[in-house]
């Protein structure tokens, strides 16, 4: 009987997982606000994608793909969190409603609620505490850092996050389920983990029968003083809990003067491995640890490659048809993402140069109906250092803004009687209608 109940429970508490896998996950996308620039475009949504988990793009030129005004009540949003939905093809965002270059860090009673069925298309909704449960609420100080878990036993989305009232310094969780449009809440928030010490951040990955709840903790004295912090971790059996409390630190600057904080664990993609990645907010660095049972992390950390200054944020596997989607609507995804299986690769043209990419000299174009082909020589070595020049490559557009990118159509190894090597200035006509 306990065996049926085990095997019973596995499967309904690893459908959103099982769906992920299901997808054929190429690449990364990171949901950010950004750590440097002007203050008043910091709190703004951006996104950045990567083929590795290490190497990130931003994406849009690291601009906020959603203005912050549109989707929060300050003007401004931070720690944003994207999940998966359980079916697959959904996308939910929660992130914390507070501009703290115009209000400061005094105040915010409120969360972002967005979701999306393509990655690109948002809709938003705000819920303001204070405001929908005074009874509860009216002495609220912080609503910080919201994540959604969805609970297959329930069906549901349940919203996290932490709260901190005017009249006691004590941070816990506390958590709702959303309703079936992800606009509201079903119900009053209620209290979901009372850490010892307080926590902020938290984050929960389900893994072999185990909810693994991490959180940036502290440690303090007798009289109340805190004299460490990082990040902890908590688990339980149930996602509302209880929750065991570990007091060991699991980042590498725990025992240093470092501090971090904006942990987020995420699954590497066809791998049993998972990352711990976190944010050195007085530093501008991110790093991350890794591990395969989410107990133990290597000791030494990694840093991300990136061309963005990213604050707390959080991960999310996407295929190819996702890559393409977000290319077509902000474009920066590396190319190594947005090769379809017939091999062809769709860009956006932003201005001159028109190709990025690749290094592409003596165009000849061609007009067709309402297309656009050009054809070009390939510089593989680029920067005008030695002009060798090995193949020809050929692009088309019908709106001279969105571009495919097709494979090498021909080489000069293929003029077996050719003794330059070099491909050089092709011209294409149409003969006997091809």
């Amino acid at each position: 009987m306990k065996l049926i109940f085990k095997i019973a429970l596995c499967s309904i508490l690893c459908v959103s997982s099982l769906t992920a896998q299901k997808k054929d996950l190429k690449g990364y996308l990171f949901a950010y606000f950004e750590g440097k620039g002007p203050a008043e475009k910091q709190e703004q949504l951006r996104f950045a994608v990567s083929d590795d988990a290490v190497n990130w793009k931003a994406l849009n030129n690291n601009e906020p793909i959603i203005p912050s005004k549109d989707i929060s009540n300050t003007g401004g949003i931070r720690d944003p969190h994207i999940l998966r939905g359980a079916d697959g093809n959904s996308f939910y965002m929660v992130a914390t409603d507070m501009h703290t270059k115009k209000n400061g860090w005094d105040y915010n009673p409120g969360i972002v609620l967005m979701h999306s069925k393509n990655l690109v298309d948002w809709k938003s909704s705000v819920v303001d505490l204070e405001k929908l449960y005074p009874k509860k609420f009216k002495d609220i100080k912080w609503v910080w850092a919201p994540q959604t878990f969805y609970d297959a036993k329930a069906k549901k989305y349940l919203v996290y996050f932490t709260v901190r009232f005017k009249y006691n310094e004590k941070l816990d969780f506390y958590c709702a389920y959303a309703n079936k449009d992800f606009t509201a809440f079903e119900q009053e928030p209620k209290l979901m983990f009372s850490p010892k010490d307080g926590a902020i951040d938290g984050d929960i990955i389900f893994k072999d029968g185990t909810y693994h709840f991490f959180y940036k903790g502290n440690t303090k004295d007798e009289t109340g003083k805190e004299i460490k912090n990082g990040i902890k971790q908590a688990t339980s059996k149930k996602l509302q809990g209880p929750w065991k409390e570990s007091f060991e630190y699991l980042d590498a600057y725990a025992d240093t003067n470092t501090n971090v904080e904006g942990s987020s664990v995420f699954k590497l993609n066809n791998s049993d491995e998972y990352i711990l990645m976190y944010d050195l907010y007085s530093s501008g660095r991110y790093e991350f640890q890794r591990s395969k049972d989410l107990y133990h992390f290597t000791a030494k950390t990694e840093s991300f490659t990136k061309d963005f200054f990213p604050r707390h944020g959080s991960v999310l596997g996407i295929t190819t048809e996702e890559a393409l989607r977000l290319q077509e609507k902000w474009g920066g995804v590396p190319q190594s993402l947005l090769t379809a299986k017939d091999g062809t690769f769709r860009f956006k043209a932003e201005g001159n140069p028109i190709i990025k990419h690749k290094f592409t000299a003596d165009p000849a174009a061609f007009v067709e109906k309402d297309t656009l082909w050009l054809f070009t020589g390939h510089d593989f070595e680029g920067g005008q250092k030695g002009y060798k020049l090995k193949d020809w490559l050929v692009f088309s557009t019908t709106d001279l803004k969105n571009w495919t990118e097709y494979p090498v159509p021909l080489k000069i190894e293929d003029f077996k009687w050719d003794k330059t090597n070099d491909a050089y200035a092709g011209q294409t006509i149409k003969r006997n209608g091809k």
